[in-house]
């Protein structure tokens, strides 16, 4: 047990967690949040069934300049901890495909009830509408400033305000200018596990078509990124979960000014050339029928015009029979190599997370600790690591969160 005063600035899932961590080795602890209540990120995320973990989580999970900074956390609390962390709190979890771990209600204010009881229950102080301006360190000891001018002191501090992703939830980047007037660095910060924006005029007739399929970045001719599932066009690109997972990569090359593509393969449980055999049996078949007419069945019937389109074939109307050996080729090479520019992501609003952040250089990956500030510490997404899409991200919230606070308090 000790006396340290330990401030969390933040009540997100890194900063709850990092308040609960410290006050349990006996620190007495405030959080700071800027929202009206604590958790408002977490009742978002899993589509409001919060997918809190994920059992296949390990370092290759996750991005950064320096991704390996997050071995020391994801090991000192694992995901084994971490669900017996949430099962002693009263959460009985299931897990899904993927390995993506819910809660057994299907329900994230459950995840979010459960700390809210933890931190109520160990004496944390929880001081809401409370937006940090200043932070400054004097003779080891802490001096916080809010907006409405009230004072705050502490010995130790943990930072844990999250990153650009979902503003609408507290985050809005204000931690960053925190970190950096504390002497940090940060690096060029763009959004993540977000959708694409791609060239082309006729994304508003395929809007809400969906198919399950593999996506692609492509960059100077090869494959960077990939992953298959559920697409779904949108009138300004393409979303879904392998987007989503994908697009990363995306906004990293973008953010250097470098050119990319996706690459869409509607037909891909087969080659190109299975998909041309197809394609030539059914046109034989269908041969007194219109070019459009005759992939009726075959993909959904809005998206039949726009890969004609694309394929370079004008005349829909035109009896199959016409179809050329080349045309055939040209649109089955849509069908499994669909290749679009991409303009950019969709911005902060719709992204679930944010890429870069407070550089790790400057930071112990055992302690949380600054390695410019003694007593600063960091937790979550407003630090330099990010991960997939699948509960990765809030397994590194946990864990940083509870090092962190661990470490502060001692």
């Amino acid at each position: 047990m000790n006396n340290n005063q330990v401030i969390v600035v933040g009540g997100g899932a890194a900063g709850m967690t990092a308040a609960i961590s410290a006050r349990r080795l006996g620190a007495e602890v405030i959080i700071l949040e800027k929202n009206p209540r604590v958790g408002k990120k977490i009742l978002a995320t899993g589509n409001g069934r919060c997918n809190f973990t994920n059992i296949n989580a390990d370092i290759s999970c996750y991005h950064g300049e320096n991704p390996k900074f997050a071995y020391s956390a994801l090991s000192d609390f694992t995901i084994e901890d971490t669900l017996n962390f949430f099962e002693e709190l009263g959460i009985t979890y299931k897990v899904e495909d993927f390995g993506k771990v819910f809660p057994m209600s299907n329900q994230a204010s459950s995840i979010l009830d459960v700390l809210m009881y933890e931190l109520n229950a160990l004496g944390v102080g929880i001081v809401c509408d409370a937006n940090v301006k200043n932070i400054k360190c004097k003779n080891n000891e802490f001096i916080i400033e809010l907006l409405n001018n009230t004072v705050y002191k502490c010995d130790r501090i943990i930072l844990a305000t999250g990153g650009k992703a979902m503003p609408s939830t507290g985050s809005d980047g204000y931690g960053y200018d925190l970190a950096v007037n504390l002497g940090h660095t940060m690096t060029d910060i763009f959004p993540a596990l977000v959708q694409l924006m791609l060239e082309g005029a006729y994304f508003k007739r395929i809007d809400g078509v969906k198919f399950v399929g593999t996506a692609e970045i492509i960059h100077k001719g090869k494959s960077v990124a990939k992953d298959r599932g559920d697409i779904l066009f949108t009138n300004y690109g393409v979303s879904g979960p392998p987007i989503l997972q994908i697009s990363r990569k995306a906004g990293e090359l973008l953010n250097h000014r470098q050119e990319a593509y996706v690459k869409i393969n509607i037909f891909d449980t087969m080659t190109k050339e299975e998909a041309s055999e197809l394609l030539d049996k059914r046109f034989k078949n269908a041969a007194q029928k219109t070019v459009e007419f005759s992939m009726v069945g075959l993909i959904n019937k809005r998206l039949i015009p726009v890969v004609l389109a694309e394929a370079g074939i004008i005349d829909l109307k035109r009896q199959a029979a016409s179809l050329s050996g080349k045309e055939k080729e040209a649109i089955a090479e849509i069908l499994t190599n669909w290749r679009l520019g991409i303009k950019g992501t969709k911005s902060w609003p719709s992204a679930q997370v944010t890429a870069g952040g407070i550089r790790t250089d400057d930071i112990n990956p055992k302690t949380m600790e600054s390695k410019l500030v003694k007593g600063l510490f960091f937790a979550g997404e407003i630090m330099d690591i990010d991960g997939m899409c699948g509960g990765f991200n809030l397994q590194w919230a946990w864990s940083s969160g509870f090092i962190a606070g661990k470490n502060a308090a001692l």
